[in-house]
């Protein structure tokens, strides 16, 4: 007796040629992905900072300061010892506030780039100073 097998599903060679045009679409693809993706992380750090700002503008005009460098923004979430008239916390968040690329965001006071008030970067993807880095002053 002969039996027939019926056997369906892909061969090595499809599933190959299938391997292929992926890697190939994601080459085409990746390159232009991924600058995108790294001005988005610029653009929501921009968007923080604009936010922290705010925050650190209702500290100051419930306590005629803007917090020193050393209480930082964690002034903004906790009372520090030396705030008159604490009423926050003045960001949503229970933490420090990170940057995209999950660093904690610098802060000075008194600015030395914003002289009239208050000095807020982020050093970037690569954590070091450079030309990626995000800040509230212009250049």
């Amino acid at each position: 007796m002969n039996a027939k097998v019926n056997r369906s599903g892909f061969t090595l060679i499809e599933l190959m040629v299938v391997v292929v045009i992926i890697a190939a679409l994601a080459g085409m693809v990746l390159p232009r992905v991924l600058p995108a993706s790294t001005e988005a992380k610029a653009n929501i750090a921009k968007g923080d900072m604009a936010g922290i700002s705010v925050a650190l503008k209702m500290f100051k005009l419930h306590n005629d300061r803007f917090p020193s460098t050393s209480e930082g923004l964690g002034a903004l979430i906790a009372a520090p010892s030396s705030a008159r008239n604490w009423k926050g916390p003045y960001l949503e968040k229970v933490e420090e506030p990170k940057d995209p690329w999950g660093e904690e965001y610098l802060y000075r006071y008194p600015g030395t780039h914003n002289t009239y008030g208050f000095d807020i970067w982020s050093l970037g993807a690569d954590g070091v100073e450079g030309s990626d880095d995000v800040q509230n002053w212009s250049e």
